[in-house]
């Protein structure tokens, strides 16, 4: 079997990695605002929210990854710490997660063009967002197809181009504020939509928040390629994280005090459906270029690296038995998985142009984040438990109560009410807060709802007819 190019990138290129597929200039513009009809003027505490429960599953995955190299990322670690089967469960709902990032942000690209384009020329359709996703998924497929080298490093020059610009607008929006300056926005004071005032709206809010740092793990699939990955890809993991955090609370504030926390719920729906557009627009021409270029290039990383991670993911799959050996094959010259990246483009337009055109461009980008929302967290709750196996069964010399006991639990804990809200799940006790979400966004859910249980009947099929391929989830590593 070909293997992955090894060595290929080092601690900058996976970090970036990371950083990329949280996209954080398209999470700041999109998926973040598409919180703010439910949490209102308390946003930011629901990226707070949010950002605890994956802070501290950053831990268990950075732990996992520093022992278990492999592109397998989450499904081997789960694999291993619980069982095979788990594993196989987990690299099957990760492989849907991954491969709906491309339609995701490519729906995002598509809307956000045409939306300013038509703002400032209103002869151009706002219909026409098809030819820009069209465009954007091809240059990803593309850009992956050239191999890791060529993506990663891609990854890191636009992931800095976002990151720089957006941390600039933000500090300039908050001293501009002056006076308005208002830490109650870190409270339940400003939670005020109607239908999910309070702690409910947060806990709403922090579904797209959730969604807005997917992906912060996504260095560990590319542990087979990176130089010490025992040691880089922990580092990659954490540092995204943090930093990607603290980029989001801080946006998040500076535009909650700009637009105003008592009418943040509309915050969403302003500038046709790029608010933070509109806001660079009132401050002046060259912020509003710099944040729409920042957006567009967010769009193109995150896809690129979505891509990169749902590649390896089916190569790693495709290479143990249990997805098709097709998607094992690599490119003899660019040691890329030529038969993954095929199908993550026709499946990411396919997608993306279809829902788009059935509903709006922006509902699909709602559809599709609430159906990944619902498939993500509980491999991120899976990934703690993991890590408390894990340790349990297999590094009990090393087990610390704090790093592989408590932490993953705490980051368990934090994810539940997110996934409950996500999937629609209301009634359980103690957590009367969370509210279902509405029609066509719960169409996601029930959409990710049929793929786990076709997840469940591929389980007993290769259980009975391959149980080999289950059990090589756990033991092919890098």
């Amino acid at each position: 079997m070909a293997q992955l190019e090894r060595n290929a990138v080092g601690l900058r290129e996976v970090a970036f990695q990371s950083i990329c597929c949280m996209a954080p200039a398209a999470a700041i513009a999109a998926s973040i605002p598409f919180g703010s009809p439910l949490a209102g003027g308390a946003l930011p505490l629901a990226v707070v929210f949010a950002f605890i429960g994956i802070f501290f599953t950053a831990s268990s995955i950075g732990q996992l990854a520093a022992h278990i190299p492999s592109a397998g990322s989450v499904a081997t670690y789960s694999a291993v710490g619980l069982r095979p089967w788990v594993g196989f469960l987990v690299g099957w709902a990760y492989a849907a997660v991954e491969i709906l990032i491309v339609p995701l942000v490519m729906l995002q690209l598509g809307y956000t063009v045409a939306g300013e384009w038509n703002s400032e020329n209103s002869s151009f359709s706002t219909g026409n967002w098809w030819i820009f996703t069209t465009l954007g998924t091809l240059l990803v497929g593309f850009l992956v197809y050239r191999g890791v080298r060529t993506s990663a490093k891609t990854g890191v020059i636009l992931g800095a181009i976002e990151i720089t610009v957006f941390v600039l607008f933000g500090l300039y929006l908050i001293v501009k504020a002056g006076g308005n300056n208002d830490l109650a926005v870190f409270t339940t004071k400003y939670a005020n939509a109607e239908g999910f005032t309070g702690w409910s709206g947060v806990i709403a809010g922090s579904v797209f928040c959730l969604l807005a740092f997917a992906g912060f793990e996504a260095a560990a699939p590319l542990a087979e390629e990176t130089e010490n990955p025992k040691k880089n890809i922990p580092k990659a993991v954490m540092i995204a994280t943090v930093s990607i955090g603290a980029l989001y609370a801080l946006t998040t504030y500076a535009a909650a005090i700009t637009f105003g926390p008592d009418k943040f719920k509309d915050f969403a729906g302003y500038n046709n459906g790029v608010p933070w557009d509109g806001l660079a627009k009132g401050v002046g021409t060259i912020f509003w270029l710099l944040v729409l270029f920042a957006i567009i290039n967010s769009t193109i990383a995150n896809a690129n690296g979505g891509a990169n991670v749902f590649t390896r993911t089916a190569y790693a799959f495709g290479r143990a038995g249990v997805f098709p050996g097709k998607l094992a094959e690599l490119d003899p010259k660019y040691k890329s998985p030529r038969n993954a990246v095929l199908l993550q483009l026709i499946v990411g337009l396919v997608l993306a142009l279809g829902l788009g055109s059935k509903y709006t461009p922006q509902t699909a980008f709602g559809i599709v984040a609430t159906g990944l929302v619902v498939a993500i967290v509980p491999v991120y709750m899976i990934a703690n438990l993991a890590c408390v196996g894990y340790f349990a069964k297999h590094r009990k010399d090393e087990r610390h109560p704090l790093l592989h006991i408590l932490v993953p639990i705490i980051g368990f804990l934090f994810l539940v009410p997110g996934f409950l809200n996500a999937a629609g799940i209301t009634g359980v006790p103690g957590l009367k807060f969370i509210v279902a979400l509405s029609s066509p966004l719960t169409l996601g859910a029930y959409a990710m709802g049929v793929w786990i249980l076709l997840g469940f009947v591929a389980l007993a099929y290769l259980n009975k007819n391959k149980p080999e391929a289950i059990k090589a989830v756990a033991t092919i590593h890098g």
